[in-house]
């Protein structure tokens, strides 16, 4: 575990930050020491706590993406939890118009994020954190249009991952099972509280961990994941990026 990993006196922003997982990041940066959390949301949010920053952020309004990346200043962990979830309609799966609303905002949306603030990540030596799911790895039935969504995010991660490994930027991807939130409530499955899996995520990335698998569901993936051809070959394509001069 290095200082770089650690969250205290940090500067965090949390994406989707009102509900759910979102607010539990929210809760857990705080509660690890952070300095300033900018707290992302699409409709006004009140905070009790002063280190909280509500900012008006659309991940899909490019306006919106760049004025939150001129407001908030220098920046340590960026968090991109904003995303949605629709199930397939059992009558037309793969409908084009839901794909790419998954899209806009699970796969555009996170990169525009990325991008608006990456020069102060870059500043900072700092990390991005993408909340992902295991349905990157494997599609789940009856919600393809997300897991196809998840999987692109999932390439996106490891390919800035390698590009700005020379910038000093980490890249962390969140594999994680189902979190008991809104987006999962129809999913009649065990879920992980948002608060644990905050908590295991913010660990993980202090253990310095890419890929994280915070909850009983996916974690026996973790050691075969690390071990597996997928891994290898990303770490065998990372030594083909030029070096910084």
């Amino acid at each position: 575990m290095t200082i770089e990993d650690k969250t205290e006196d940090k500067t965090v922003l949390v994406t989707g930050a009102n509900r759910g997982l979102g607010r539990a990041l929210v809760a857990e940066a705080l509660a690890r020491g952070a300095k300033r959390v900018h707290a992302g949301t699409r409709q006004p949010l009140t905070h009790p706590d002063a280190r909280v920053s509500p900012l008006t952020l659309d991940v899909t309004d490019p306006a919106q993406v760049q004025a939150a990346a001129d407001e908030t200043g220098p920046l340590d962990l960026l968090i991109n939890n904003a995303g949605i979830m629709v199930p397939d309609d059992q009558d037309r799966p793969l409908d084009p118009a839901v794909l790419e609303r998954h899209l806009a905002v699970n796969f555009h949306g996170s990169f525009a994020v990325t991008q608006a603030f990456l020069p102060a990540l870059i500043r900072s030596q700092g990390a991005v954190i993408n909340l992902l799911s295991c349905v990157a790895l494997a599609p789940l039935p009856m919600f393809t249009s997300y897991s196809i969504s998840k999987a692109a995010a999932f390439s996106l991660t490891k390919t800035l991952r390698a590009r700005h490994a020379g910038d000093g930027v980490r890249f962390h991807a969140v594999l994680a099972g189902p979190v008991d939130t809104d987006m999962t409530r129809m999913l009649p499955v065990p879920k992980l509280p948002a608060e644990a899996a905050a908590r295991a995520i913010f660990d993980a990335v202090e253990r310095g961990e890419e890929d994280i698998f915070p909850d009983p569901a996916t974690a026996s993936l973790a050691q075969a994941w690390s071990a597996g051809p997928d891994k290898f070959l990303e770490r065998q394509f990372a030594q083909l990026v030029p070096a910084r001069t």
